[in-house]
C-alpha cells in the first residue's frame, strides 16, 4: 500500500515522517494540518535543530509516533 504524500500548509513542500509526528505530539494526533521542519521551527520560533533534538527525546521515551 502506497504511503499518502502530505504537504505543508504553508510552503507546499513535501512533509517528511518526523515532521508529520511532530505535529501529531505537539498539536493533535488527528491533525489535519501539517508542516515541514522549517515551517514548523517558524510556527514555535526556535531552530529545526531543536525540533530535531525534541523528535529524538520523543523517540528515546518510546513514543510510538516517532518509531
Amino acid at each position: 500500500m502506497a504511503t499518502k504524500i502530505i504537504y505543508c500548509q504553508i510552503c507546499g513542500e513535501e512533509v517528511e515522517k518526523v515532521s508529520k509526528a511532530l505535529c501529531q505530539k505537539l498539536f493533535d494526533k488527528k491533525t489535519k494540518k501539517f508542516y515541514c521542519l522549517q515551517c514548523l521551527a517558524n510556527y514555535f520560533d526556535v531552530t529545526v535543530e531543536d525540533l530535531l533534538e525534541k523528535a529524538e527525546e520523543f523517540k528515546s521515551e518510546g513514543c510510538p509516533l516517532f518509531q
